[in-house]
């Protein structure tokens, strides 16, 4: 790990390889899990907000559980998440015409109806932070439904901090990323 401003960064993101392959694992990682997507305090009220608009690129199964749980819910473990349809696939998913899963919200955005993109730690997916007081913690999440996108990234020789280089921007700003790709630069 090495330390970037007010974070520790495992230097896993700069070495392992990713590549969403959405044709070979059909989004199952919006799918399968225990829990839904984490989402931080200024997030639930955005969730809030643009729901009435997000509602319609949803599937049904998810509009019963959000007006059956709310736009979000908290963890026993107090943790804030999107929250999911039957105890598995998060309440925001809808399906394209090959089956794949995809973000409500996100389609949603990429059509112009709400100018908020998904929960951050879905954007920076398989990056995961854990904020501490004094710092962030930022590693990378192994998960074997992800076998697929390793091996993409070691086809196209894409680095983890690469591939999710705008949700890292949109966490830690600009300047920070930069710094990000200099220590990159200085390992290789």
């Amino acid at each position: 790990m090495f330390q970037l401003g007010k974070t520790l960064v495992s230097e896993s993101i700069l070495e392992k390889e990713f590549v969403c392959n959405l044709s070979a694992c059909k989004g199952i990682c919006c799918v399968e899990g225990d829990a839904g997507a984490p989402l931080d305090r200024e997030e639930t009220k955005i969730l809030e907000d643009i729901y009435p608009k997000v509602k319609p690129f949803m599937i049904a199964e998810g509009i019963k559980a959000v007006e059956e749980q709310g736009t979000w819910i908290s963890s026993e473990a107090g943790e804030l998440e999107t929250p999911l349809i039957d105890g598995k696939a998060c309440a925001f998913i809808n399906y394209d015409e090959k089956g794949i899963a995809k973000c409500a919200i996100e389609d949603a955005y990429n059509e112009g109806v709400v100018d908020w993109k998904k929960p951050v730690s879905c954007h920076l997916y398989p990056v995961r932070i854990n904020d501490y007081t004094e710092f962030s913690a930022v590693n990378y999440h192994s998960w074997d439904i992800c076998d697929d996108a390793c091996t993409l990234g070691g086809e196209l020789g894409v680095p983890v901090y690469k591939f999710v280089k705008e949700a890292l921007i949109r966490k830690f700003g600009k300047d920070w990323y930069t710094e990000l790709e200099k220590v990159a630069e200085s390992l290789k």
